[in-house]
């Protein structure tokens, strides 16, 4: 007899879908899995063998073949392993044909017939409810995840033999006995910009930084606050929207790190330490995972000691510092995840960090040069915003108020964000970061004077057409800010004045 069932192999961060053919005959005794299967997706023959023994099914002594379509896409992880056990039971006759249709199967089986939780689960139930199934069942505990969509019934079951009550009819609970609530992930306590006495000038390009989705690097000696800077940005940052929180909620889902109860509401503020490997910093490995650039989707990825970081490891930041996404390629498949963040990253001026005070820094001319140079021009070219963090006065330190809450400046940043989303709506595109340098006339429009200055700044400070362009998009920024509709030369005067190269 012949039967077929439906499950889901992971693309990226989306999920393609796969139909489980199962092909039961006479002929020499065995079970076969054929259709472009990863090595642990090989061993699911033994996994679902025992699982259907163990629950009391005795599984005649025919040749059983299972295919899984298409066969031109790699299939791998262990979350096939229910779809193929249902498939086999309804092609020996122990499950009805019908009570397996519009129904996709998700799972991981033990060789108990126990069903183990998968990662991926949230793409899966979205690629189940686009393709129009009315059933999804999965492990218990991937239940809360997949009902996130709300497009389909959700079914959590414990073991293969609560798959098999259900289809007969046996068991009669609802889905979901309550509803999926959302919750947020619990972080610790964000630090609030009050906390940092003095620093007005760094809190400033801060604030310009998060309203405009731009790169920010400090530049300055130890103990001057830039981690603990770099650490509140994330307060100051807009909540996140429900198409943000769906995409970051997949990436994480893929990733095996998705919070148990409900889509992921903040942003996330990565911090690799300066050992991260590239493969680690990219994504990828044998079944590939997106990495800490796609982690950090929406949010921050902070790199403390930027010139301690393998050289490699930064290089590779330069596709999703232009693109907002990253390719990772493999000899058997090639994945694109998102990478949609804001970059921020701090580093001292010399080995010391005391440059440029020569009553401290002893550093010799060479020396300075040579850990400056650790970070390329490439990268650099690719910062919006260059800030010198002076080290705090004692007269600063002795204040404890330091300025504003991060809740009044997050109100300041939601309101340019609102400006800029009203003014590319239908373009896709959500802050000026992302604008290209083709739609500068329609957005971006200069002055006579304005495009003076620029001449002169271009010129004087030997710019690239690369940072020519995010001086634009930075003034752009300063511009929403103050409520004004075109770019004016004060503008276009302090987006310079952030390009302090190092």
């Amino acid at each position: 007899m012949f039967s077929k069932t439906y499950a889901a192999a992971i693309r990226g961060i989306d999920a393609i879908l796969v139909k489980v053919e199962a092909d039961v005959r006479d002929g020499l005794p065995g079970l076969e899995l054929v259709g472009f299967l990863a090595s642990e997706l090989k061993e699911a023959r033994e996994r679902v063998r025992a699982a259907i023994h163990n629950v009391g099914i005795l599984l005649p002594p025919k040749k059983i073949t299972v295919n899984l379509s298409p066969a031109d896409v790699r299939k791998e992880g262990t979350a096939f392993d229910l779809a193929i056990a249902v498939a086999i039971l309804a092609a020996s006759g122990y499950i009805s044909m019908k009570s397996i249709e519009n129904i996709m199967f998700v799972g991981e089986l033990s060789l108990d017939g126990c069903l183990n939780p998968v990662s991926g689960i949230l793409p899966t139930a979205c690629c189940a409810g686009e393709n129009g199934f009315k059933s999804l069942i999965v492990p218990f505990r991937n239940r809360a995840e997949a009902a996130l969509t709300g497009a389909l019934n959700v079914w959590g079951c414990d073991s293969l033999s609560d798959v098999l009550r259900l289809l007969s009819g046996e068991c009669q609970k609802p889905p979901l006995e309550e509803e999926v609530k959302e919750v947020l992930v619990k972080q610790p306590k964000q630090p609030d910009l009050s906390e940092i006495c003095g620093q007005r000038a760094a809190k400033r390009a801060i604030e310009v930084a998060v309203c405009g989705g731009h790169n920010l690097l400090f530049v300055g000696s130890p103990g001057s606050g830039k981690t603990m800077l770099a650490k509140c940005i994330p307060s100051i940052m807009p909540e996140l929207t429900l198409e943000e929180s769906l995409e970051l909620s997949k990436i994480y889902s893929v990733s095996g790190r998705m919070p148990v109860g409900g889509l992921i509401r903040k942003r996330p503020f990565i911090a690799p330490h300066h050992s991260v490997t590239a493969a680690a910093m990219a994504g990828g490995g044998r079944c590939p995972k997106p990495g800490q650039v796609s982690l950090a989707t929406h949010g921050v990825l902070f790199l403390d000691e930027l010139p301690e970081f393998e050289r490699r490891t930064v290089e590779l930041l330069r596709q999703p510092l232009e693109e907002r996404r990253i390719t990772v390629n493999r000899v058997t498949d090639c994945c694109d995840y998102p990478a949609s963040f804001m970059f921020v990253a701090a580093m001292n001026p010399c080995p010391c960090g005391a440059y440029p005070d020569r009553a401290k820094c002893h550093c010799t001319e060479p020396q300075i040069r040579r850990y400056q140079g650790k970070v390329s021009r490439a990268i650099l070219d690719r910062i919006d915003l260059i800030m010198q963090v002076s080290p705090i006065r004692f007269e600063e330190l002795k204040d404890s108020g330091g300025g504003e809450d991060s809740s009044v400046i997050r109100e300041r940043v939601a309101a340019a964000r609102s400006v800029q989303l009203a003014r590319y709506r239908g373009l896709g595109i959500r802050t000026n970061a992302e604008l290209s340098a083709s739609q500068f006339p329609q957005f971006c429009p200069l002055k006579k004077s304005g495009e003076e200055i620029l001449k002169e700044a271009f010129y004087r400070c030997g710019l690239s057409a690369r940072a020519y362009h995010r001086i634009i998009r930075v003034a752009r920024t300063l511009a929403d800010m103050d409520g004004e509709d075109n770019i004016g030369e004060g503008h276009l005067y302090e987006a310079v004045g952030y390009r302090n190269m190092i």
